[in-house]
């Protein structure tokens, strides 16, 4: 599928403000400590990703921002660092999945940002579990621990903590769907260009 010019110049501009977010927002949440980093900034991706794509509205636009956000991530600290470049790959390619090939829509975006949002779960048990070497249960205990200092909820509730850590990060991708869906049109009414959004992928 051959993009326009106008096309690839927004797909570079939505994947670098979203690497742009990266280097900045969350070089200053990781420096905080502040509580499920991951989850905030993957929101943010995810809405970046949504409304790039209403601009964009092809198949296959959404893996390329995430691209070029990875790549720019490569760059930011000057070598190759696995963890977040495959974070934002996959979190562009269920993007892409949720958004599907049938239309733009609001259901449709809510999808594709709870699924974009999904890969935070399976997100540490393939770095830190697999790929550095932590194995499956230490990863499981650490997550949990996070779970229960961010909710006040003692480690026995096991039960509990999965439902909230399971919670935590499917709302915060469908809120991320629903904010970028409002803000797509907010943009797109401001520039004059307000079209009907479920038109046909092209």
């Amino acid at each position: 599928m051959r993009y326009t010019t106008r096309e690839l110049v927004y797909i570079a501009v939505f994947g670098t403000v979203w690497g742009a977010l990266e280097m900045t927002v969350g070089s200053y949440l990781h420096m905080l400590n502040v509580p499920q980093t991951g989850t905030i900034l993957t929101a943010m991706g995810i809405v970046i990703l949504l409304v790039g794509r209403t601009f964009v509205p092809r198949r296959g636009a959404t893996v390329l921002m995430g691209l070029v956000t990875a790549f720019l991530k490569m760059l930011s600290v000057g070598g190759i660092v696995l963890n977040p470049m495959i974070a934002i790959f996959m979190e562009s390619l269920l993007v892409e999945v949720g958004l599907g090939s049938r239309g733009l829509s609001r259901g449709r975006f809510v999808l594709a940002g709870t699924l974009g949002a999904s890969w935070n779960i399976v997100h540490p048990f393939f770095t830190q579990g697999l790929l550095a070497g932590w194995g499956i249960t230490r990863v499981y205990t650490w997550l949990l621990g996070g779970v229960s200092r961010l909710l006040g909820i003692e480690l026995q509730h096991t039960l509990l903590l999965i439902l909230a850590f399971l919670a935590i990060r499917s709302l915060s991708g469908a809120l991320a769907g629903l904010i970028g869906w409002e803000m797509a049109r907010t943009v797109r009414k401001r520039m004059g260009r307000e079209t009907e959004m479920k038109v046909e992928l092209l």
